[in-house]
């Protein structure tokens, strides 16, 4: 029988995740997220959002760029594969982190499928006749076989991919990431210097301004365009310094989104009408690049590959996230140890990418028997209740830990802090915490509102979900509403160890005897 090692019993030898990810893998596992989403999330936007699609961005930017603070602080702190669910696991006990998994296991699970169909799509600008192409069978119409195919195709090159390792994964995406950034910024940066037409913009402000409905429909929907930061967390297990690491990925990906996203919305109402742009969901910035006078033949194409390319690295920063999610869920006993299971010759947790990965197929054959009109519509409904959910529980956690854990050194915090006193320990109170956890609900309220498949979809997979976790919670003895015991401390140490954070874990380690020396003091 194996001996155990470590607080959650993980037996001694047993093989784990390998620290192979640089500073700018970790940039780019969040920059292939979130920097793709704007090329799925312009068409399906302005479809709703109308002539203020740029203020949906905006809005939907602010609350971006707090979320992206509050994961900032938590991922260079705990920096362990799990992200959002394992913080919430931390702060609000089993339950928490098993509604967390479930509804961001929901999320990248959609990733991997939506994502691979948007690459899909921009791949037949180039071939129009794949993209008219439908068939109807049965109850199925305007099904697009070929469309459906080549994702297909798309996501079972990926599962190849992850189950090879992690830096080959991370050196795919930051390739190809380098070439999309510099891409996507001549794009804006000529788009503006001689198509942007700013009576064009204003005229649709003026005149076509959506009804409150379709304006919250699109403003909730373009929460995706900012939806991925959860990945620089994933990888944190297998990221070289993540304390020293996270804090400046995160907040330069927080900033180089959040203008891409606003500036290809901006740019867009100001060449084309709405109009154009719904009409083409599957390549929008394929189709605003091709408008670009002088250039428009080669920046249309340049669009176009570099879409195809951005959103393919997008997907594979699905598998890589759902993977890691369900092999730190497993870990702690919210999944089955059959999930918690590394390949020893790739270092990688094989059963998570393979399960996952084939969900994410079944998702998008259903997507697709929708109809190909519909069928990103549906994956997008879906995936903008999962991104909402997990995000306000993280906010929760993100305050709570403030109180229950005060004695973790924090390489970075949320700003607008409030100190106060909480059982004799001065503990500071995130203001903009608060203000980032309300924002995020209100979009959660906007997606349950509005998005009809969302509100069914995502609470069903919710339940499902529960039903499973109370099965095998049961059957393993263990507490369905409660939480196990767990020696947090010691975990941490073993966490700060591995990640070699050498000064923090020595902070930690301070602060923990002061603490203690203080209860003997007081005779507790």
């Amino acid at each position: 029988m194996s001996k155990t090692n470590n607080a959650q019993g993980q037996p001694q030898g047993k093989a784990t995740l390998r620290r192979d990810v640089t500073i700018w893998g970790s940039y780019m596992w969040g920059f292939a997220d979130v920097g793709a989403d704007t090329y799925v999330a312009l068409g399906l936007v302005m479809a709703y959002a109308q002539g203020a699609t740029g203020l949906a961005f905006a809005l939907a930017g602010i609350v971006y760029i707090m979320t992206g603070l509050a994961y900032t602080e938590l991922a260079s702190t705990y920096p362990v594969a799990g992200g959002g669910p394992y913080f919430t696991l931390r702060g609000l006990g089993d339950f928490g982190g098993f509604v967390a998994g479930s509804a961001l296991l929901l999320d990248y699970t959609i990733d991997i499928a939506l994502f691979a169909v948007a690459s899909a799509g921009y791949i037949n600008f180039f071939i129009p006749s794949f993209r008219a192409s439908s068939i109807s069978f049965g109850p199925f119409h305007d099904v697009n076989l070929i469309w459906c195919v080549e994702t297909l195709v798309i996501i079972l090159f990926l599962i190849w991919l992850n189950i090879r390792g992690m830096k080959e994964s991370s050196l795919f995406n930051e390739i190809i990431g380098v070439i999309v950034i510099l891409g996507e910024s001549a794009i804006i940066i000529l788009g503006f210097l001689f198509a942007w037409k700013p009576e064009l913009l204003v005229y649709q402000w003026e005149h076509q301004f959506p009804t409150i409905s379709n304006f919250m429909y699109g403003s909730s929907l373009a929460i995706i365009s900012f939806v991925g930061l959860e990945s620089i967390s994933q990888a944190a297990q297998e990221t070289r310094r993540p304390a020293t690491i996270i804090p400046r990925t995160s907040i330069s990906l927080i900033f180089t989104v959040f203008i891409f996203a606003v500036s290809l919305s901006v740019l867009g109402l100001g060449i084309l009408p709405w109009q154009k742009f719904a009409e083409h969901m599957d390549n929008p910035v394929a189709i605003l690049a091709h408008n670009i006078p002088y250039i428009g033949l080669v920046a249309g194409s340049l669009a176009a590959i570099l879409g195809a390319t951005i959103l393919l690295i997008s997907s594979n920063s699905g598998v890589m996230s759902v993977s890691r999610l369900a092999y730190s869920l497993s870990e702690f006993n919210i999944i089955s140890k059959w999930f918690n299971v590394v390949h020893k010759k790739y270092r990688t947790p094989v059963r998570t990418i393979v399960v996952f990965s084939l969900m994410g197929i079944l998702l998008t054959v259903v997507s697709f028997l929708f109809g190909k009109d519909k069928t990103m519509d549906i994956l997008g409904n879906m995936y903008a209740f999962g991104a909402t959910l997990g995000y306000t529980l993280v906010f929760i956690s993100l305050i709570k830990l403030r109180f229950s854990d005060p004695y973790t050194p924090r390489p970075f915090k949320v700003p607008v802090n409030i100190p106060i006193k909480f059982k004799g320990v001065r503990v500071e109170f995130p203001i903009l915490g608060l203000i980032g956890m309300f924002e995020v609900a209100t979009i959660l309220f906007e997606v349950i509102l509005t998005h009809t498949i969302g509100r069914i979809a995502g609470p069903a997979w919710i339940g499902l979900s529960f039903i499973y976790y109370a099965i095998y919670r049961k059957k393993n003895g263990l507490p369905i509403f409660g939480s196990v015991k767990r020696e947090w401390e010691t975990h941490q140490k073993e966490v700060l160890t591995s990640a070699e954070e050498w000064d923090m874990l020595e902070q930690y380690k301070l602060a923990l005897f002061e603490r203690d020396k203080g209860s003997k003091k007081n005779g507790k």
